[in-house]
């Protein structure tokens, strides 16, 4: 954007100096002849003033001299009959800052918080078909560094390889009201290679969740980040720092198990590639039916139930190639004592069981954020009881959004714009 400011300068400048040489060439042509009556000056006059720039620019936020203005200000500003815009913004010193055009195209953001206590001036430029430019400017001053500061926080961390159904989980420190969510989601922007269709969802005051529409396609780059340094977050917080975070997905590893056939299929990239016998829960308790997604492998662990469960019906059990599905204790394990029931029968506590054999393959071959469905039990899954956001409808996802949704208009071409979890202590078998 700069660049083309200043293209648009110097061509300014060579248009105030050929105007210059015109004047000269006048006043000089003037002193020289007179009229014919007794040699006054003849009343000639040069040529009309440039007219004014057909394009106009106005800022209107940052207000001009405006003072305490928070850290992660953008530049908010219109124009009118202008077919190329440029934003320019600098510190005291005369030092640019980098940043971007948002989304609706009314606002430019730094590429990072802006320094506390300093002074800035912002410089619209708005150019018509007259090629003609128009500037807006507004000097002011950023607000001394706030003492209550929120942090925010991902689950997910820089080249992370995850799978295809894995959500993208922000954290903040404390209670985002919800007449601040639109502005805290207007800073968080996801970007696909390639572009894939998707939005945020808040799931509590504290937490928010992005999620593609459809599975993220396999070996897609993603990037997210918030612009939280300096962002006003209510009742006089303020965001701590920007967050971002370049993860990678892998390949499409997708699990279904159908309670009828005591199956589950695994499809590589679309294709099956194994169909493993198993005993889901018994009727007593029975598995969640629901679209889950993994949550943490665990090769060894010890699944002990004695507190929530009692003496008599508690126990404390030995447990291989373990993966989370749910917070209330649902995993996918070996379960070598139920293999003679495998494929025909359910015995389990809530959990897919599995052969000693067919838990070290799983184990190997799915990684965080691989989606299960489980089909046809007697429970239905509770939105909400582990990373839920696939057992949705599009519809419903898109209502927690703190922001109206609107379709890109072309998602293959176009990016969309817009914390550790503690698990379970009882687990089941």
């Amino acid at each position: 954007m700069r660049a083309s400011q200043d293209q648009l300068i110097r061509r300014g400048g060579r248009r105030r100096v050929f105007a210059a040489g015109l004047l000269a060439v006048a006043l000089a042509f003037t002193s020289a002849c007179t009229d014919g009556d007794g040699g006054k000056p003849s009343s000639w006059k040069g040529g009309d003033e440039a007219p004014a720039p057909k394009a106009a620019a106005t800022i209107s936020e940052p207000a001009a001299d405006a003072k305490d203005v928070p850290a992660s200000t953008g530049i908010t500003f219109t124009t009118k009959d202008a077919v190329e815009t440029a934003v320019e913004l600098k510190d005291a010193a005369g030092k640019a800052v980098e940043g971007t055009l948002a989304a609706d195209g009314k606002t430019w953001l730094p590429a990072g918080a802006l320094e506390y206590g300093t002074a800035y001036t912002a410089t619209v430029t708005a150019t018509g078909d007259d090629d003609r430019p128009a500037t807006a400017t507004s000097t002011f001053t950023t607000m001394a560094k706030p003492n209550n500061q929120v942090r925010v926080t991902s689950f997910l961390g820089d080249n992370q390889v995850v799978g295809v159904g894995m959500p993208l989980i922000v954290k903040f420190s404390r209670n985002i009201p919800e007449d601040y969510r639109d502005d805290v989601q207007r800073r968080m922007t996801v970007t696909s290679t390639p572009a894939q269709e998707g939005i945020w969802h808040w799931v509590s005051p504290t937490e928010v969740r992005y999620r593609p529409k459809e599975f993220w396609k396999a070996d897609s780059k993603v990037s997210y980040r918030v612009q939280a340094g300096g962002l006003p977050m209510g009742e006089g917080w303020y965001g701590r720092a920007d967050l971002s975070v370049d993860i990678k997905i892998g390949a499409a590893v997708v699990m279904t198990v159908d309670n009828k056939t005591k199956r589950m299929t695994v499809t590589r990239n679309g294709s099956v590639v194994k169909t493993i016998p198993v005993s889901l829960g018994k009727k007593s308790t029975p598995s969640s039916s629901g679209t889950m997604v993994v949550i943490e492998k665990l090769r060894k662990t010890v699944f002990d139930t004695f507190e929530e469960l009692g003496p008599e019906d508690g126990y404390r059990t030995k447990i291989d190639f373990a993966q989370r599905l749910t917070w209330g204790g649902e995993f996918i394990h070996a379960a070598p004592w139920s293999e003679g029931q495998q494929g025909s029968v359910n015995v389990s506590h809530g959990c897919v069981n599995v052969s000693m054999a067919n838990g070290d393959w799983l184990f190997k071959n799915t990684q965080i954020g691989d989606p299960i469905t489980v089909k046809g039990t007697e429970r239905k899954l509770q939105n909400g009881n582990g990373w839920t956001d696939w057992n949705m409808s599009w519809d419903e996802y898109v209502k927690g959004s703190a922001l109206p949704y609107e379709p890109p208009a072309d998602p293959d071409t176009t990016p969309t714009p817009d914390g550790a979890v503690t698990p379970s202590p009882t687990p089941t078998a």
